[in-house]
C-alpha cells in the first residue's frame, strides 16, 4: 500500500507538472501575438469611454435589426471593415485576431482569436458569438478558467463597476466597458449570447464555473 501510494503521488505530481508546462507553452503563443500587436500599435489611437450609468446607443435600420435576431458564429465573415488580422508565431503557425481584451483590475491582457476550438482555447481567449468588436450587438468572449489565474482564471473576481477595454485590431480603436451584471448560467443556457441588445454595444465574458 505504501509503495502504491508513493506511485500515485508521483504519477499525479508528474501529470500536474506536465499539464502546467503544456499550458505555459500554449500561452506563450498568446504572448508572441501580443508582442506583434504592440509593435504594430498606431500612436493616434482613439478611445471611446462610456460614463457611469450611461450607454452607447446606435440606431439600426430595419435590415440590420433583422440580421441581428440570431447569434452569428465566429467562423463567419461579418464585416469587411473589421476583418481579423493574421499573426504568425515563431513556430510558423498563423492565427487571426479580432481584438485585444484588457481588464486592469485583474491583470488580464490577451488577444481574442477570431475563432474558437479546444486547441485555440489553450492558446488565448476566443471569440464565441457576435459581430465584430465594438459593434452594435453582443460580442461574446470565452476563455479557460485556469486555477493558476491565467486566461479567465481570475474572472470570478471581477466586480460590478470594474472596467474592461476592448481594442479592435483592425481599426486600432478601443472602447472601455463597465461591468453591470455577473451571473452563473446552466451549460445549455445560451441566452447570454443573445444579439438583441436594443441598439447597445455590449460584451459578454464567459468561462466555466
Amino acid at each position: 500500500r505504501f509503495f502504491l501510494s508513493v506511485f500515485f503521488i508521483f504519477f499525479f505530481c508528474s501529470y500536474y507538472i506536465y499539464a502546467e508546462n503544456d499550458r505555459n507553452k500554449s500561452e506563450e503563443v498568446a504572448h508572441q501575438i501580443m508582442g506583434q500587436l504592440k509593435n504594430n500599435t498606431v500612436v493616434n489611437d482613439v478611445t471611446t469611454k462610456n460614463i457611469i450609468n450611461d450607454v452607447i446607443i446606435v440606431a439600426l435600420d430595419e435590415n440590420e435589426s433583422d440580421n441581428m435576431e440570431e447569434p452569428i458564429q465566429a467562423e463567419e465573415s461579418q464585416d469587411g471593415e473589421n476583418d481579423a488580422n493574421t499573426y504568425v508565431t515563431d513556430g510558423g503557425e498563423s492565427y487571426t485576431v479580432d481584438s485585444v481584451l484588457t481588464i486592469p483590475s485583474l491583470g488580464i491582457d490577451y488577444p481574442v482569436l477570431s475563432q474558437t476550438s479546444e486547441e485555440l482555447l489553450k492558446i488565448s481567449l476566443n471569440k464565441y458569438w457576435g459581430h465584430g468588436p465594438n459593434q452594435v450587438g453582443n460580442y461574446c468572449i470565452v476563455g479557460h478558467n485556469y486555477a493558476n489565474g491565467k486566461m479567465f482564471g481570475k474572472l470570478s473576481q471581477m466586480e460590478i463597476g470594474d472596467t474592461a477595454i476592448l481594442k479592435d485590431t483592425a481599426s486600432e480603436k478601443s472602447v472601455t466597458y463597465e461591468a453591470y451584471n455577473k451571473y452563473v448560467v446552466d451549460p445549455t443556457d445560451v441566452s447570454c449570447t443573445s444579439q438583441l441588445t436594443n441598439g447597445k454595444i455590449e460584451v459578454t465574458l464567459i468561462t466555466c464555473y
